[in-house]
């Protein structure tokens, strides 16, 4: 139990193992990322046996950047017979997991890595999920509703039909999807499909409970490089007023809501109108990720906005260092003027060279 599999968009494999390696350290465990480049997944082996376990609980799933799911999980299972590959796995699960984390389970995700290559190895996962949970729940597993945030998820990830790693990950300290993807439906009348970033940003960053309080039609946003509107899209149709910021044309959709004000302006030059109040800033324009991390910093320390999602664009070579290099940047400037703010990052499943920031300033009265 010394091993964590942590699932990624393919090519970011690297990021993933500096980004577990950073955090495991931070916390006194020491091991070595296994890296197939292009795979979809990093093995971190943990030097420890019960360090897999201990880093799968306390590092805080909504601080990882490049990982999408984290499992603890068992050492491979080879050759797997095609007539009975539910004996074994349900042999392993009693030899790696306690019985009372068995008896916590919720639930069973077969899953495979998001590549090209495994999308027919995906429909046998889908297909193999019924049987497997119908043999775990035999065991008397699989049965914890009641418990669902402190109990476990299983997992059985293959590599190929006839190879597996097993293992679990902890309810309250993980992604929610299947393969760690939310699966978001493109809305029909958005005018381009960049709107699913800000959509997926929003469910990542924002609890549900709070979202109607934090985004409503009493509030005024601002999109910078707004062209043609997918961003301006998710603020419109959740009640803001916003002021649409670009050069380019907007879709004429979003003026027929009365809810939009075009500025065709630059929007590294643009600033909020006098004695208006700005909610929030969104910002999606492809640039140098040191200008828009610059550009961030302007808006908040002059106090032009109270909570801000934007996207970084990230260099072909030492991603993790230019994110960590701009996250710090941005930590530092809000610190040096005594202002407190909560910052997440991700790289979400729409995201592509790129990651999505989150800022809320919790001064001037802003709590939550």
């Amino acid at each position: 139990m010394n091993k964590l599999a942590l699932y990624c968009r393919i090519g970011f494999e690297k990021e993933v193992a500096a980004e577990i390696t950073d955090k495991a350290v931070e916390r006194g465990v020491f091991g070595f990322a296994r890296v197939q480049e292009n795979s979809g997944y990093v093995i971190f082996e943990c030097y420890q046996i019960g360090e897999a376990d201990k880093l799968a609980r306390e590092i805080p799933f909504n601080q990882l950047i490049f990982i999408r799911q984290i499992i603890v999980i068992s050492d491979l299972l080879t050759n797997l017979d095609p007539i009975d590959r539910i004996s074994p796995i349900v042999e392993k699960f009693h030899e790696f997991l306690p019985q009372f984390n068995l008896k916590q389970s919720t639930e069973i995700w077969v899953e495979t890595a998001d590549t090209n290559e495994a999308k027919e190895l995906l429909g046998f996962c889908r297909k193999f999920t019924v049987p497997l949970r119908q043999a775990l729940r035999k065991q008397g597993w699989l049965q914890c509703q009641e418990i669902k945030k402190s109990g476990v998820t299983l997992h059985c990830l293959f590599i190929a039909n006839n190879a597996c790693y097993i293992g679990y990950s902890y309810n309250n300290n993980h992604s929610a999807h299947f393969m760690g993807i939310p699966r978001l439906k493109f809305p029909m009348d958005a005018p381009s499909r960049s709107t699913l970033k800000l959509e997926d940003a929003i469910l990542t960053f924002i609890p549900t409970e709070q979202e109607s309080k934090r985004l409503n039609e009493n509030m005024i946003g601002v999109d910078l490089g707004a062209c043609p509107g997918g961003w301006t899209y998710q603020l419109v149709r959740r009640g803001l007023f916003v002021y649409a910021v670009d050069h380019g044309k907007m879709a004429a959709s979003l003026h027929d809501t009365g809810r939009i004000e075009h500025c065709p302006e630059d929007g590294f030059k643009f600033q909020p109108p006098k004695r208006k109040k700005i909610d929030w800033l969104v910002c999606d324009m492809v640039e140098q990720p040191s200008r828009i991390t610059d550009l961030i910093s302007k808006w908040l320390l002059n106090g032009w906005c109270r909570e801000t999602i934007f996207n970084l664009k990230l260099p072909m070579k030492k991603r993790y260092q230019e994110v960590q290099k701009c996250l710090q940047q941005l930590s530092d400037s809000l610190d040096s003027q005594g202002i407190k703010f909560r910052l997440q990052a991700k790289h979400l499943y729409h995201d592509r060279e790129e990651i999505t920031v989150h800022i809320q300033l919790i001064s001037h009265g802003v709590t939550q």
